[in-house]
């Protein structure tokens, strides 16, 4: 009942409405020349320094689903959902060069995402397209499931009801006023309340890796409980405080694959293209992998559910339970009332910060790579920038029709396809910044190789509530291997992808097939800030030096 939690309603409505307050108030924050650009309004007009920018990306990749499924996975299933650690590591020695040259090439051209270096660097709107499309499917169920982490803090404290609108109002509303500040503000609404949301984060783990393991016993305890616990259930053989050898390999190619997928999301790229130059980059990704620290603690939570007897509060459907809410209760039980409010409110707006950044990376582009491409090529940059603001609420209404309409489990697998989706960029995005060895058709082909091949193999993927569509773990058998390991499905496809890709090619290069004009050229992805061929922000459209985007 609400009324119970009256103390925690309180300090988390008082917290999301100064975060919300903030989100109005970025508007005028750093002086932006000309909120109707898309350098000022979409990108902060590329100007974010050291400090914002750790603080955006971190806020744009830590989000609310992050606090609330990675313990969840590992109150289920134990070792496997340390997954997270491993890959939140692995992914910035892999991107730190890889993304400076997209951010030089992107300064140098105006890009504003990454389907706009494509464009250009191929020249092939077919491919720019593909890679506009790809983004904006993969992003949409993970700006819904932001919203999974705010419905788990809002049943928590009773705040829900029994028909699907009344359980369902505290989003909208939620949403609407996410709706409204980024509308006006912009990425500087995210930047500026991402100050606040890693700062609660960070105090309310450190706290509770500290507070909990004294009350629980102390580590010895946590874990022993954790194992009696997967060794008393035996659900799954793959469960448990160890990994075995049926699962190390869906480990290794999960993590992996997830490690070259985060940075193809077209949010994680704004975050960095939003960024003063080539050295603010640098040191981001020499720092963010701090975060992962906190993610490793985010995760022992999941052990110290177990060890304080959490049962997660009953799932949507009859006779079905939401892991998703074992954090929310284990504050509930374990801290004062006032403390727990804080923690949901570090959830909530750890939901905000990113929900924003995803709704505007996704409206640049539709507004880029399909408004401007295809319905209106003379487009200046105001009629750019307003519908960038009008696609940015309607993606925002499409997550909240995924959570009321859909089951929130369901958007959760959907978060998985995402990342095998996502993953069919890499060869262009990823590898074009370095090469132009693959032809445009090429790539095309391993495009659509690669994604069918996913789509096949998530189908035949099962769960135990759904017989298709049911995560992400192949049988291996199913490629008629006599045995039950399984392998993430986004590293086979992005490898046949990456295969067919290069068949292609070279029968396109024998047969002598035009490639198109590489619209970038090789200094370009050394550019930096103050380069004399470019002017930052909105006048950057009026510079005679700038070359045109192919």
């Amino acid at each position: 009942m609400w009324r119970d939690h009256l103390t925690e309603i309180i300090v988390f409505s008082v917290l999301f409405l100064l975060v919300s307050v903030m989100g109005f108030v970025a508007a005028r924050w750093r002086a932006p020349k000309d909120m109707a650009h898309l350098d000022e309004w979409g990108l902060g007009g590329r100007s974010f320094g050291g400090w914002i920018t750790w603080f955006l990306i971190g806020g744009d990749l830590y989000t609310a689903y992050t606090f609330v499924a990675v313990p969840a996975l590992v109150f289920g299933a134990g070792a496997m959902g340390f997954f997270a650690v491993p890959y939140t590591i692995v992914i910035y020695p892999l991107v730190f060069l890889v993304l400076v040259r997209l951010w030089s090439v992107s300064h140098r051209h105006g890009f504003v995402t990454p389907a706009d270096f494509v464009r250009s660097r191929f020249d092939s709107p077919v491919l720019a397209l593909l890679v506009a499309v790809t983004g904006i499917v993969a992003t949409m169920p993970y700006i819904a499931l932001q919203l999974v982490g705010i419905e788990a803090v809002l049943k928590t404290m009773g705040v829900t009801g029994e028909s699907a609108l009344a359980r369902h109002l505290p989003i909208i509303i939620a949403f609407a006023i996410l709706a409204a500040y980024t509308y006006q503000s912009g990425l500087r609404a995210p930047a500026l309340i991402a100050f606040v949301k890693d700062s609660l984060i960070y105090v309310v783990i450190l706290v509770a890796v500290i507070w909990l393991p004294q009350k629980l016993g102390g580590w010895g305890s946590i874990f022993d409980a954790a194992e009696a616990k997967f060794q008393a259930t035996a659900q799954n053989p793959n469960d448990g405080i160890l990994l075995n050898a049926n699962n190390q390999l869906q480990y290794v190619t999960l993590a992996f694959g997830s490690a070259l997928a985060l940075f193809l999301y077209p949010h994680s790229i704004t975050g960095v293209l939003a960024s003063r130059n080539r050295d603010v980059i640098k040191r981001n990704m020499s720092a963010l992998p701090a975060y992962s620290l906190i993610l490793g603690l985010i995760a022992l939570l999941g052990y110290m559910a177990i060890a304080s007897g959490v049962k997660p509060l009953p799932g949507t459907k009859e006779g079905t339970v939401d892991n998703n809410t074992v954090v929310p209760v284990l504050f509930d039980q374990q801290f004062p009332d006032w403390f727990a409010g804080v923690a949901y409110a570090a959830i909530g707006i750890g939901a905000l910060v990113p929900a924003a950044i995803m709704s505007i990376a996704a409206a640049n582009l539709f507004t880029r790579n399909i408004y401007k491409e295809y319905l209106k090529r003379d487009a200046s940059p105001a009629q750019e920038a307003n519908v960038s603001k009008i696609t940015s609420l309607v993606v925002k209404v499409g997550a909240v029709a995924c959570i009321v309409f859909l089951d929130p489990q369901f958007s959760i697998d959907l978060q998985l396809i995402g990342g095998v989706i996502i993953l069919q960029t890499l060869p262009a995005v990823a590898l074009g910044l370095y090469t132009r060895w693959f032809h445009r058709t090429g790539l095309i082909v391993g495009w659509v190789a690669g994604m069918g091949l996913g789509m096949w193999m998530l189908y035949q993927v099962a769960s135990p509530t759904r017989k298709h569509f049911g995560g992400s773990a192949f049988p291996l058998s199913e490629f008629g291997f006599d045995t039950t390991k399984t392998i993430y499905v986004g590293i086979v496809a992005v490898a046949v992808n990456l295969a067919v890709a290069a068949l292609v090619t070279l029968a396109l290069r024998a047969a002598k097939v035009e490639e198109g004009v590489d619209g970038t050229e090789p200094d370009d992805y050394f550019a930096d800030e103050g380069d004399p061929r470019i002017t930052p922000g909105p006048d950057r459209d009026a510079d005679p030096a700038r070359e045109p985007v192919a």
